[in-house]
């Protein structure tokens, strides 16, 4: 297909996004080496611990701007002057910069950059505002009508409300149970263990259900944490799959409960070094990574492990279950191990566990306050308790949510929390510094959410509400890299693969239908219509990122070269790269969507909108409207047009779809700003 000439595909195409994206307006310079016992060096210096513990970029949407390529600065000057120009004049942030009043979150972001002499960025325009929460919240772009309903909206209050709405739709289920699904690693088959698509989809289906039932998360993570049974393909009962995931193969089972327990820190505490505990003692190995850990052994971590220690996984085979010829069960039992921790092992994935002195047997201790189990009570129930009634089960959740919504944690990387180094009250020693960029705001968060009931909505309307996350990305005057941890402006992030392919099909409304079943009769089991595991038509709604929606098919491949990763040992990443550039110029899931063809109830989107927007002016406008939820710019609109016209009447179909074509691969629509 004949392309724009390379003069207005300088303008308006994707073309050089490039390796290297970045946030905003001016190019960083080289900063110095960070100081003894800052968290940059804490998270990079020590080399023994990179696979237990390492610094995971799977809950991080954010793009590096330590360094900028040649494609980097033309995208900042593109973003610059393209992305920000078309809309209502700005407002200044915190406008109760005097008083006591106003979003908690304000109070505290307002407080930092004012002890810093640091200016914000002005607030998003209105146009701005909807296209990043609406992605942020459900992972697909607004529609045109609800676009300019809230543009043109006289309503005060009708940022609220429209977060309100979105918090309330079936597409923010879909989002966030993808988010836990990556968090969980919810996937069919991982190195270590296959869960099987029945086990992933059970699992699914129950975040899923609990999140459309906006269930508390504290419940949440203590069913998952104790759940009990013995079929964790039940469609009832998909909890059991959390801890199923958790089995590791070829060594003993104390290799299981080690893995289970640093999943539970991990993905609960946001504590990863628990993991390299479980191996040796931090002393030697942990000590320019985590004050606490340096200072905790491997004994303690053992006690934290001892809570798995009467779990039993196995599966069984259709010869155990002759009643179900289909059966490929991950049996979950109760009561196969009577005995604690033992200390007896000298094969497996971790080092030898040998007796320490008359010490045979680990018993079950809390690693974050020494709790044991009350007399009777099941391991895991109590695990579960002192987890999720833990503060740092309430930071850590507040800290990962902030994560998702600024590209980075008060605590960066979300998962490296370090106990001894939060309390601002009772700072470390030298050279040890607090580690959570603002250690009042993440303590007051965490409070928040659990004064709210561990309610997610809540607190994701609290940071999608606050004037820190409605900063403009567009900085204007002289950005500092130090400005980053205050948070003084909003980080681009480019879109997920699902997010891409989802606000292409909401662009041009018309849905695809895939049919991601992934084993036999799934749909005289579940229904085809069922959430995830049926026939679906957003990329955002498949139970696992590994072939899916199609089964491995060409849009699979699509989604795939967006780095979505594979929730085992491959991290979901946002970097850019020539491969996603050339798969939205060339790959057929982009080509086949902005063809004019056909007429009546059969014409493709485009084809309806020649027929319905007779002028150039309109239909340009209505295209921006549906692919970038913004209208052009005065110099768009003229470049637009100018192209739409050349070659006469004969050549505006052909034309129509180069523009629709360009605008799928401009910058502002593969980005989040």
């Amino acid at each position: 297909m004949k392309k724009f000439k390379w003069a207005a595909l300088g303008l308006f195409a994707l073309g050089v996004w490039g390796l290297t994206p970045v946030r905003a307006q001016e190019a960083l310079a080289q900063e110095p080496a960070p100081p003894s016992g800052s968290e940059e060096q804490l998270t990079t210096e020590h080399a023994e611990c990179s696979f237990f513990g390492a610094t995971r970029d799977r809950f991080l949407p954010r793009i590096n701007n330590r360094a900028e390529s040649i494609p980097g600065r033309l995208t900042r000057q593109f973003m610059a002057s393209a992305m920000h120009l078309n809309t209502t004049a700005r407002q200044k942030p915190f406008a109760e910069a005097t008083g006591v009043g106003g979003n908690l979150i304000d109070r505290y972001i307002r407080a930092d950059l004012e002890a810093h002499n640091i200016t914000p960025a002005d607030k998003t325009t209105d146009y701005e505002f909807i296209r990043r929460v609406t992605l942020d919240l459900t992972g697909r772009i607004p529609t045109v009508s609800r676009v300019q309903m809230f543009v043109q909206s006289g309503d005060q209050n009708k940022r609220a409300a429209l977060i309100d709405e979105l918090l309330a739709k079936p597409e923010w289920t879909d989002k966030w149970t993808m988010y836990f699904g990556d968090l969980y690693k919810n996937t069919a088959s991982a190195v270590q263990v296959r869960i099987q698509p029945e086990g992933r989809n059970a699992f699914y289906k129950y975040l899923h259900d609990s999140l459309a039932n906006n269930k508390p998360y504290n419940k949440m993570a203590a069913e998952m944490i104790g759940a009990q049974g013995n079929n964790s393909f039940d469609q009832t009962n998909g909890q059991l799959n959390y801890n199923v995931l958790g089995v590791v193969g070829g060594g003993p089972t104390q290799d299981i409960f080690d893995s289970q327990a640093a999943n539970v820190a991990d993905q609960f505490l946001g504590i990863a070094h628990v993991n390299c505990l479980l191996c040796h003692s931090g002393r030697g190995h942990l000590d320019s990574l985590s004050l606490w850990g340096g200072q905790t052994t491997r004994a303690q971590a053992w006690g934290l492990a001892a809570f798995l220690s009467h779990t039993w996984t196995r599966s069984i085979n259709t010869a155990q279950d002759p009643n179900n010829p289909n059966a490929r069960y991950n049996y979950f039992s109760l009561d196969k191990y009577t005995t604690d921790y033992s200390l007896n092992t000298t094969t497996g994935n971790r080092p030898a566990r040998q007796p320490i002195g008359s010490v045979k047997t680990i018993t079950p201790a809390y690693l974050f306050g020494g709790q044991t189990p009350d007399k009777g009570e099941d391991y895991r129930i109590a695990l579960a308790r002192y987890v999720t009634g833990d503060f740092q089960f309430a930071r850590a959740t507040v800290n990962y949510m902030w994560a998702a919504f600024f590209g980075r944690g008060l605590v960066d990387p979300p998962d490296q929390f370090d106990p001894a180094r939060l309390d601002p009250d009772k700072p470390p020693p030298a050279p040890w510094t607090l580690q959570p960029s603002n250690p009042r705001l993440l303590n007051a968060l965490a409070q928040s959410f659990i004064d709210s009931g561990y309610d997610l909505k809540a607190l994701q309307r609290l940071i999608v509400s606050s004037d820190a996350y409605q900063l403009s990305s567009e900085y204007n005057g002289d950005w500092s890299p130090e400005y980053e941890q205050y948070f003084a402006r909003h980080f681009v992030r480019r879109l997920m693969g699902e997010e891409i392919h989802d606000s292409i099909v909401t662009a041009i409304n018309t849905l695809p239908s895939y049919t991601v079943n992934g084993f036999t009769n799934a749909s005289t089991v579940y229904g085809v219509d069922s959430p995830g595991f049926g026939k679906i038509s957003f990329a955002m709604q498949a139970p696992d990122v590994v072939n899916m929606p199609d089964n491995g098919g060409a849009v699979s491949q699509f989604l795939d070269v967006f780095l979505r990763g594979n929730r085992d040992d491959q991290p979901r990443k946002t970097e850019g790269s020539i491969l996603q550039a050339l798969g939205l110029m060339n790959d057929p899931f982009v080509q086949n969507r902005i063809h004019a063809t056909g007429t009546g109830p059969t014409a493709t989107f485009l084809a309806k909108q020649l027929a319905t927007y007779t002028t150039d002016d309109a239909l340009v406008t209505s295209l921006f409207l549906n692919v970038l939820s913004r209208n052009p710019t005065r110099q768009e609109k003229l470049d637009a047009e100018l192209m739409l016209g050349a070659g006469g009447a004969a050549a505006r179909k052909t034309n129509a779809e180069d523009l629709l074509w360009t605008l799928f691969n401009k910058v502002d629509f593969v980005f989040n700003y």
